[in-house]
């Protein structure tokens, strides 16, 4: 098992999730979303591909309509 933050909570989850995994573990939607780990945002089509790791910062930003 590793530690991450997600959104400001503590997580811990089973290793070898890459961030795309850990989406699907969340339940949370991909469309309107931009992730950062540790400060850097992750784009899009390397989702399938990057490790989360234990100690990642995970924000989860969901883009809202307004004006």
């Amino acid at each position: 098992m590793i530690t991450v933050t997600v959104n400001n909570q503590k997580k811990e989850i089973d290793t070898n999730h890459t961030l795309n995994s850990l989406l699907e573990l969340l339940n949370h939607d991909y469309n309107g979303i931009a992730v950062a780990i540790n400060q850097s945002i992750i784009s899009k089509p390397n989702w399938g591909t990057h490790q989360v790791l234990d100690g990642d910062d995970i924000l989860i930003i969901q883009a809202t309509q307004g004006g």
